[in-house]
């Protein structure tokens, strides 16, 4: 299963790192052709990030799920994004996670992964 990620401080990309899967970073005017997940940041006060709304736009044909780095000193915003791009996408929210994840977090996420890619 693809996972096709952004990463603006570096949390998500460590999480990425962790990960036993084949994964791209979101680029400039990428077009994904194969079920994929999403592993985003939040950004704000819980908004999806700009780079990651454009590249939904185009891309969310093959979208199946979503998971999102987050800080819990946000509380109720904590990994927001995640759970607005599976409203918006009607894919389930995979996990979320704070920073760039523990090993527990990185096990659950694939372990989440190859259930939904079974389908």
């Amino acid at each position: 299963m693809l996972i096709v990620y952004d990463s603006i401080t570096g949390n998500v990309k460590r999480f990425i790192s962790k990960l036993q899967l084949p994964a791209v970073q979101i680029q400039h005017q990428m077009t994904i052709d194969e079920p994929y997940v999403l592993v985003t940041y939040t950004t704000g006060f819980g908004q999806i990030p700009d780079k990651v709304s454009s590249f939904l736009q185009k891309n969310s044909k093959y979208l199946i799920g979503v998971a999102a780095s987050g800080n819990r000193n946000w509380g109720e915003r904590f990994a927001k994004s995640a759970d607005l791009i599976s409203a918006s996408y009607n894919v389930p929210v995979i996990s979320k996670f704070e920073l760039s994840g523990s090993k527990r977090d990185v096990e659950y996420f694939e372990q989440e992964v190859s259930r939904i890619a079974s389908y």
